[in-house]
């Protein structure tokens, strides 16, 4: 039975109890009587009989089990069920004195109110409904949970909890054994052998093949492309069969993959046959599209850096030039001024020329100026063919290994690749006369093209920087990728699709019906632009007025009363001093964030809770587990690295970040910073050192260093919700969205803020499709044009300020695919950043994108003429934006190891560290609420007067008291309940 067994004692407690602290929500939700079963109630004679009854009647609606006899009923429970029947809750003693009235009761309940005893059918019934869901599932709590749920619904009186565990357990046994053979079944007998060599080291090798195939990319340059091409190439040998995928549940497929890629092949080995065999195929197949993924990314920025070199070599050259080019400029103006005058007086010319230099001298500096001069369309592409050998290293490699498909208009770049392709496997050097050139913009044209010839390596050039334009816009994709599918891959299918609109359930926050929506946006533009060019030829704008036809809005004045730093400085000396080891502990304590780290495969909890407290530590401070190992005394690496590698996952860092978030939003003092609906995003350069990774890149803004960015979330109660590990080169606007539709927490946020780098048409479009309220505070808004949907006089107010019409009828023709694309976001089928991403990379513009902007313009003129009428809104989207930048302040602080670089070379070890980083700073946001709360609680009792604006201009985001360097300690039995909070620093500090 022991090795049945799926949850932990306290997980048991959490299905089968009443919750001490049950929510008046719950209490009506659950145990509300209606009239009826107040009838039934009542023909119980005696008063604790009736109490009795109702009683046992309430435990089978929730949790769903049979009332003990003796059992306490909790108070908050038993006093709202006495008060619907106008008694003493006391008289419950009397009732559980006799166990034959209460079995008499129970019976009657059954037969009264439907309620069914557990037996081998509904046994079989479960398991029969739970199988689809088990397919889905293998975590333990989540198979559980489903059954009682349902159990609950069908009015099932829920067993024993062993017994629900067992029928989990074995349910959850047979999915796993139906999914290990769906992918397995067509598996031959030598590529079994073959998977099984993947776990051995062979006699001339250090490593196991399949640890070498794990080898993260490393940084983008022509040998480690082919190092990830080699692997590709071996993968694909085995000759797996990817529909295999298809068959199985995407959620299972991920854990499969995990898995596969955090087992050591030892422990593998170790694995029955079937489901051995069953997570290499997962993992082998899926590591592959992530190869292609990688190689793709790499050409990009291989293609990027040889385009700058050769700029960079444009600029440089004529830098070191321009002297000699500056005294040639002037040496000819002399000269130009002596013949001008000579003819002027009818002079000798070459008299002139020679009475500012000798003719020797003349002649020389002729010679030198051609040196000097560059044709007059000279560009860096000039350049371009000095280092084409470079892209020689790995480009046949490049065109050997993968399939290229495309939309009929970049057909011609991949009949190019084609010949190219051709010319390298024959050994010929000339492009044929017949070759494809279409695809040569006129910018290429003239190195392309020489004379009747074709430049073999400028056509090369071409045909791969247009094959980079093309993947990256979506015009061209690559069979058996991910990150670059064909477009329609990514979207609903056309069967989901129309069978959503059909049926109207589109999840989007605007009336479908394209005539009725355009009706109501033009009404609603219409209307504010009157407004605003009322109020302005009235001046009546709050600090803002148009002057020399330009908009100007004078910067919003501090809006925080002076005193407040030293309210703030003197409350947070009333704070206990605690060490960050304590504090994780303790809000743990109250939160029981570490419950989501369960374990890879079997869904149970650490036991040993330290080990994990120092492996999220770890990561939130940048010290990593080998010198986290060194600070902890009797802790080792192994431990660390075993606890790291099964139970920390982006998905467990999410769901214990909500847990986090949660409890925060339930503190009363934190609704003086917000209500929780409001938010903000902003993207944090952290230096990357050590070895590269793919994901590092240098930003020109932020300097010469190579870097990568924590975009992360916050909410107005200061509380980060989501991050994110992003390109240093990449607009922050692209992951926007991301942040708002895929955090864990119950936030639901309405209005949300960036700077000029979060904001795209497009984000606005999308924003207002999905139903969030978008409010960047653009540096560059005065430079930004309003558009109408009708034509203005140009002697309106505002007509300096107005660029043109909405294309309606573009709109109009793209509204089907826009709801498509949106409804695709917004149900999970794509994210939000990749779609973005796409559509922002075509270089035409294809319809999508330009109708997408012409939506955003909509908006983007709304929210505008919002922004000049509404100092309040400037006000909180700045206030949002500080509070983002207060939090950088504190994660700087807290990510202080390592010189606070970023020395992970793979994206998932630096999600690692964004998410800690992320979850300690929550942590810390929380604890100090709940203290700050507890002195300003303190100070009123002491008679201290506390404006409620001082609170509103608080922060959480002090540390000065907590310990964030020395030792390592784990206090686990000292840490302060909620209810027993610490004492605070009153003998030290006396508030005056």
């Amino acid at each position: 039975m022991a090795t049945r067994e799926l949850l932990s004692p306290a997980q048991r407690l959490q299905f089968t109890e009443i919750p001490h602290f049950i929510t008046p929500r719950d209490l009506a939700r659950y145990y509300t009587f209606s009239n009826d079963e107040l009838r039934v109630i009542k023909q119980r004679r005696r008063p604790h009989n009736r109490l009795g009854f109702a009683v046992q009647l309430c435990y089978l609606r929730f949790p769903g089990r049979v009332w003990s006899l003796g059992e306490i009923v909790p108070e908050s429970v038993l006093f709202y069920i006495a008060s619907q029947l106008k008694l003493d809750p006391t008289i419950i003693r009397e009732y559980s004195q006799r166990d034959t009235t209460r079995r008499e009761h129970l019976a009657d309940i059954q037969q009264e109110f439907g309620f069914l005893a557990f037996n081998t059918s509904i046994y079989k019934q479960l398991s029969k409904w739970l199988l689809p869901f088990a397919l889905s599932s293998d975590q333990g709590m989540a198979l559980v949970g489903a059954l009682i749920d349902e159990m609950r619904f069908r009015k099932i009186i829920i067993p024993a909890i062993s017994t629900v565990e067992r029928l989990a357990w074995e349910v959850r046994h047979r999915a796993q054994k139906l999914v290990c053979v769906e992918l397995t079944k067509n598996l031959t007998q030598l590529q079994k052998i073959a998977l099984d060599k993947l776990l051995v080291v062979a006699p001339d090798q250090k490593l196991t093949e399949l640890i070498w195939l794990r080898q993260p990319p490393g940084q983008a340059n022509p040998r480690n492309f082919l190092k990830v091409v080699e692997r590709l190439e071996f993968i694909r040998r085995l000759a797996l069969d990817s529909g295999c995928l298809k068959r199985v549940h995407p959620n299972r497929l991920l854990q499969f993959t995990k898995i596969g890629a955090k087992s050591t092949p030892a422990h593998l080995s170790r694995l029955d046959e079937l489901r051995r065999y069953a997570i290499l195929v997962a993992f082998l197949i899926e590591w592959s599209a992530s190869l292609v993924d990688y190689a793709i990314e790499m050409h990009d920025k291989m293609m990027g850096k040889l385009f700058n070199k050769s700029e960079h070599q444009h600029g440089d050259k004529f830098q070191r030039d321009g002297k000699a080019i500056n005294e040639k400029v002037r040496l000819y103006a002399q000269i130009g001024k002596a013949l001008i005058s000579a003819r002027e007086e009818s002079d000798d010319a070459y008299q002139a020329i020679e009475s500012v230099l000798a003719w020797s001298q003349f002649i020389s500096s002729v010679a030198e100026a051609e040196k000097l001069a560059r044709p007059a369309d000279f560009d860096y592409l000039e350049l371009l063919t000095h280092r084409y050998s470079q892209l020689r290293r790995y480009t046949p490699k490049l065109l050997e290994t993968f399939e290229f498909k495309a939309v009929s208009a970049s057909l011609s770049v991949i009949k190019a690749l084609e010949v190219i392709k051709e010319l390298n496997s024959s050994g010929r050097r000339n492009v044929p006369e017949t070759a494809d050139i279409s695809f040569v913009k006129p910018r290429w044209s003239k190195h392309v093209i020489k004379g009747n010839t074709i430049d073999r390596h400028y056509y090369e050039m071409c045909a791969l920087a247009e094959l980079r334009s093309g993947l990256r816009s979506g015009d061209i994709w690559v069979v058996g990728s991910k990150q670059f599918q064909d477009f329609e891959d990514y979207l609903l299918t056309d069967s989901a699709w129309q069978s959503m609109s059909s049926s109207q359930t589109i999840p989007l926050a605007v009336t479908t019906d394209f005539t009725t929506y355009i009706e109501q946006r033009s009404v609603e533009l219409t209307s504010q632009l009157a407004i605003v060019s009322s109020l302005m030829a009235e001046n009546k704008l709050v600090d803002v007025r148009i002057e020399n036809e330009r908009l100007v809005i004078t910067p919003l004045t501090n809006a925080v009363p002076k005193q407040v730093d030293e309210f703030s400085r003197k409350l947070y000396a009333l704070l206990p001093r605690i060490k960050l080891t304590d504090l994780l502990v303790e809000v743990d304590s109250w939160t029981h964030f570490t419950r989501h780290f369960t374990h890879l495969h079997s869904g149970a909890e650490v036991e040993e809770r330290v080990v994990l407290l120092s492996a999220l530590l770890a990561d939130g401070i940048n010290l990593g587990l080998t010198r986290m190992a060194d600070a902890i005394q009797g802790m080792s690496f192994e431990r660390l690295a075993w606890v790291a590698d099964w139970y920390i996952r982006d998905e467990t860092y999410s769901k214990a970040l909500a847990e986090v978030v949660n409890f925060h939003t339930q503190i009363p003092f934190a609704a003086y910073w917000g209500d929780g609906t409001t938010s903000s995003s902003d993207g944090q350069r952290f230096k990357a050192g050590g070895h590269r990774s793919l994901n590092e890149e240098i930003n020109a803004k932020y300097g010469k260093d190579r870097s990568v960015v924590f975009y992360t979330h916050i909410s107005d109660q200061y509380v980060p919700f989501h991050v994110k590990v992003i390109n240093a080169t990449v607009r922050d606007a692209t992951y926007v969205l991301d942040g708002l539709l895929y955090h864990e927490s119950d936030l639901q946020i309405q209005e949300h803020y960036t700077d000029t780098s979060g904001y795209t048409e497009q984000v606005f479009a999308m924003c207002h499709l999905l139903g969030f309220k978008f409010a960047p505070r653009m540096r560059d808004l005065p430079d930004k044009k309003l558009y109408t949907f009708e034509s203005t006089s140009s002697d309106e107010v505002l007509s300096p300020l107005l660029g043109g019409k909405i294309n309606v009828k573009l709109i109009s023709e793209s509204w089907d695919e826009i709801l498509r694309l949106a409804s695709s976001i917004r149900t999970g089928t794509v994210t939000a950043s990749l779609m973005l991403r796409k559509l922002a990379s075509y270089p035409r513009q294809n319809r999508l994108a330009l109708a997408l902007r012409e939506l955003g313009r909509i908006e983007r003129t709304l929210f505008t003429l919002e922004w000049l009428q509404s100092p309040e809104l400037r006000r909180r989207a700045t206030a949002g934006l500080n509070k983002g930048e207060a939090k950088h302040t504190l994660k700087r602080a807290v990510f202080f190891n390592r010189l606070g670089e970023v020395r992970d070379r793979s994206y998932e070890d630096q999600f690692y560290r964004a998410s800690g980083l992320n979850l300690v700073v929550a942590a810390i946001v929380l604890w100090n609420t709940v203290y700050l709360e507890k002195a300003v609680d303190y100070l009123k009792q002491q008679g201290v007067d506390i404006p409620e604006e001082y609170l509103q201009h608080l922060s959480p985001l002090g540390w000065e008291h907590i310990n964030l360097t020395g030792d390592y300690v784990w206090n686990l039995k000292q840490a302060s309940g909620f209810d027993n909070l610490r004492p605070l620093r009153v003998k030290e500090n006396r508030y005056r």
